[in-house]
């Protein structure tokens, strides 16, 4: 254990803590697998608020920016930071540095979230309701969460971070901040009202009243033996093995979600002027994403039309509340049943658009692509295997919906190529050597196309007639 010989913050002013962690911060920060700043350096930073949790364990909320235009508004990060003189060896791949200057010089600085102690101390705050600065830690009144249960910090790669508490529960927590209830908290507990099942329900979360409310974590329910869409579809590859009753059992699962959530909140008429207006947002982020990717350019004009043919509808499904960032990793497949989770949405996305009604045409896009990525992570390609799951998917969706999202054909195309242009721009950030994935999706794409795979008068299949269809 470290030994703790750090003053306490409140006897400093942010500015005086911000002197012995804004070197150590600039540095660390941008290899962090959350932070947004990809390829940009950290040259202004402020510390918006902090919070002692213990004497050990510092909570805070920082502002970073790039220093390329004082108007631009910086991002929000939460930090849990340890301070001690001595950080022990199993503790060395979460040490931030140590301070040179300012009240906590001489000591080391360390990422407090991977540190089994201060999971505990989050834990125990969540069980009992309360306050600590300006945090506040509340729980659904009709749930107990008991005490001792050990944490693990889940290891995969992600936006956030998460710990498993005895196989129990999970807690994640936002790194990046924004303004507003998160819709990870937002949903489930608006579905959990509704009776859904396929979404496990907050059991506890902790926000901040400063310098803007914020949702800062959420406590759910784990599902220790599932096992996510991703990993399941590629064991699948592998095996050889026929992916499509799982497939369409998914897609029945999204069209449930869909169900409720149209009847916990409020749904939109579509109009012709939402239509364009949708598809000039979709034009805007093609002309910058290939202005970051020149591997689009060749393929602008072509994936142009996909935008020009929705911006020429007059209409179309209502829109309402959807996932927002629905695909095989956002599933998890349980005693034969699915369930999804991370309401999130994009996280790169303010959160007011994220809570917008949307067509829930574009969480069915989400999933197809899914396919397609999980189809070409594997070689020899198969094309045939992403094309019975996305048959399958549809027509297991179609079933439980009552209308089939193939008979949305320009809707369908439209916001396929948008999630596209998404991934080759994300891909390009973080991952380069899978930007071949989301270029052959867009190549195919941006060739001209039907509008409609399925047709306006695609019948709702059952599922017997689908499973005979596809010869199984």
């Amino acid at each position: 254990m470290c030994k703790v010989v750090a003053p306490r913050p409140s006897g400093h002013s942010p500015a005086h803590l911000l002197t012995s962690l804004a070197d150590l911060l600039q540095a660390w920060l941008p290899e962090q697998r959350w932070f947004a700043g990809k390829g940009r350096r950290v040259t202004d930073l402020s510390l918006l608020s902090v919070t002692e949790l213990h004497p050990a364990c510092l909570h805070l909320l920082i502002s970073t920016g790039d220093g390329s235009s004082p108007s631009r508004p910086g991002d929000c990060y939460q930090l849990l930071l340890g301070v001690g003189e001595v950080l022990p060896p199993r503790l060395a791949h979460a040490r931030i540095g140590r301070a040179s200057q300012g009240p906590l010089a001489g000591l080391t600085v360390y990422d407090a979230l991977q540190e089994p102690r201060s999971a505990d101390l989050l834990l125990e705050r969540l069980r009992t309701p309360g306050t600590a600065g300006p945090l506040r830690f509340e729980r659904d009144a009709k749930v107990t969460v008991p005490a001792g249960l050990t944490p693990r910090l889940l290891d995969v790669e992600q936006s956030n971070t998460s710990h498993v508490y005895g196989n129990a529960y999970i807690l994640k927590i936002f790194r990046r901040v924004r303004p507003g209830i998160n819709p990870d908290l937002e949903v489930p507990w608006a579905l959990a009202r509704q009776g859904c099942t396929r979404v496990p329900a907050p059991v506890a979360w902790f926000r901040t009243s400063e310098p803007l409310p914020a949702t800062l974590g959420v406590l759910q329910p784990f599902l220790p033996d599932a096992v996510d869409g991703w990993t399941l579809a590629l064991e699948s590859l592998t095996a050889g093995r026929d992916f499509r009753e799982e497939a369409y059992e998914l897609g029945r699962a999204t069209a449930e979600v869909h169900l409720a959530l149209a009847a916990a909140f409020a749904l939109g008429a579509p109009t012709a002027d939402g239509n364009r207006r949708l598809a000039a947002a979709m034009i805007e982020r093609l002309d910058t994403t290939s202005r970051s990717v020149p591997e689009l350019l060749p393929h602008v004009d072509g994936l142009r039309g996909a935008f020009d043919e929705l911006a020429a509808l007059d209409s179309g499904r209502p829109v309402q509340r959807i996932h927002g960032d629905l695909h095989l990793g956002q599933v998890l497949w349980a005693g034969e049943r699915w369930s999804v989770i991370d309401f999130e949405g994009e996280p790169a996305r303010p959160i007011a658009e994220r809570r917008q009604p949307q067509s829930p045409v574009r969480d069915v896009a989400g999933m197809l692509r899914s396919f397609d990525y999980a189809a070409r992570s594997r070689h020899p390609w198969r094309p045939e295997w992403a094309r019975r799951c996305r048959d399958a998917y549809c027509a297991g969706y179609a079933v439980q919906a009552r209308w089939d999202p193939r008979a949305q054909g320009a809707l369908l195309r439209a916001h396929e190529t948008d999630r596209a242009v998404y991934e080759a721009l994300y891909e390009a950030r973080h991952r380069p050597d899978w930007l071949p994935v989301p270029m052959a999706a867009i190549a195919r794409l941006a060739e001209h196309a039907p509008s409609s795979s399925g047709g306006p008068h695609t019948p709702v299949p059952s599922f017997h007639s689908f499973h005979s269809a596809q010869g199984g």
